[in-house]
């Protein structure tokens, strides 16, 4: 005789908890990249192609398929460091890259108004 398995509560919480971490991580991926992204190069850049070309879907196909690779690339690497470094490390590191270009920018900025003012 066959009989049905009820589903147990934990089962149906770790459903609904993985949902909820699914649209958690993807709302903050999101809002994250495309704020990012905001008046960045990239976006200056695809106006500008835009209107060079006067060709608005085909920059637009071409530049998020540039985006979604880019976005490849950052996934493979980030996933190869989770599991080569732990996260704690791996934070560090990132908040010492981050310091070490906005010093590097910093520096290329003050550089460029010192030649500019003589």
């Amino acid at each position: 005789m066959i009989e049905k398995v009820k589903p147990s509560k934990n089962i149906n919480n770790k459903d609904s908890n993985d949902a909820k971490d699914f649209t958690t991580v993807f709302i903050t991926t999101f809002t994250t990249v495309f704020l990012a992204e905001l008046g960045d190069k990239t976006q200056i850049a695809t106006m500008l192609l835009t209107a060079q070309s006067g060709m608005p879907i085909v920059v637009f196909v071409g530049a998020a398929l540039a985006l979604i690779c880019s976005s490849f690339v950052g996934v493979i690497l980030g996933r190869w460091l989770a599991k080569s470094m732990p996260t704690q490390r791996f934070q560090y590191i990132s908040g010492l890259l981050m310091i070490g270009i906005g010093v590097l920018l910093g520096a290329q900025a003050i550089n460029s108004l010192i030649h500019n003012l003589q």
